[in-house]
């Protein structure tokens, strides 16, 4: 079998729904606060309110980190469905790879080692617990839409004949209102965001004026290659002919990061 180098994993950013035995109305809520409703789980626009501290919001999993005293727990937007007034929530679904891995390459699934993603519908926070301190966190201070959640898998991933351990998570997401439009939605950037094993935020990994829409894996120097678009005339949407930049993220380390192309 030829070596791979280079992993396409398109879908730890742009993830595209099965089909279900109902449609979704849009995810989230405008700013206004009013809520939409939604008859069920798997479509179109995300869209939440920028200013929703009270919308209706539960616990839907806890999340076995690597870390052992780190438990997660997702927390889901309450949605309604218009036709029988049923509340729902949406519900965690994993991101897998299911290609032929060389000898030495066990990822357990993953798409990439030693991280496992997540995405869901209405997913607006992530509540971080350690247990040893008995503190809670959320990693947001505000709901926002997730669009992808990575996090150090329970299972012993080998990446090249070593044991993967990662210590932090890495978080897309659209969290704030940049096109001015009184809704979170797709229109707005996308952001990519590094947390450490406490839930802190330490920095974007990528520019804040750009909208990340892809990316690709590098199992040989263990790199995430980021694709994203410049938001050149600040109009705080993407515009098809907006160019595009890479970016690199190191992995074993990300904060080291750089500019590719």
């Amino acid at each position: 079998m030829k070596n791979k180098t280079v992993i396409f994993i398109v879908l730890s950013f742009n993830v595209l729904f099965g089909c279900s035995e109902r449609k979704l109305d849009n995810k989230g809520f405008p700013i206004n606060n009013t809520q939409t409703s939604s008859n069920s789980e798997d479509e179109k626009t995300n869209t939440i309110s920028k200013d929703s501290v009270k919308i209706d919001t539960r616990p839907s999993n806890v999340l076995l980190t690597g870390i052992s005293n780190i438990r997660l727990t997702t927390i889901y937007k309450v949605n309604i469905n218009k036709n029988d007034g049923i509340k729902f929530i949406g519900s965690n679904k994993y991101l897998s790879n299911d290609m032929e891995l060389e000898r030495g390459n066990n990822w357990n699934g993953n798409y990439i080692p030693g991280l496992k993603g997540i995405f869901g519908y209405n997913l607006v926070n992530v509540s971080h617990y350690d247990i040893l301190s008995n503190k809670k966190k959320d990693f947001f201070d505000k709901p926002v839409l997730i669009k992808t959640l990575y996090y150090p898998t329970f299972s012993k991933d080998t990446l090249n004949n070593k044991i993967i351990k990662r210590n932090y998570f890495l978080v897309s997401v659209y969290n704030d209102d940049t096109n001015k439009d009184k809704f979170i939605n797709q229109k707005d950037l996308r952001r990519f965001y590094l947390f450490n094993s406490n839930g802190d935020k330490l920095n974007h990994l990528v520019p804040e004026n750009y909208s990340v829409f892809k990316s690709e894996y590098d199992l040989e120097n263990d790199f995430m290659y980021v694709f994203a678009k410049w938001d050149k005339n600040a109009n705080g949407q993407i515009d098809d002919d907006e160019p595009i930049n890479i970016f690199w993220i190191n992995l074993k380390d990300p904060n080291k990061t750089g500019l590719l192309y």
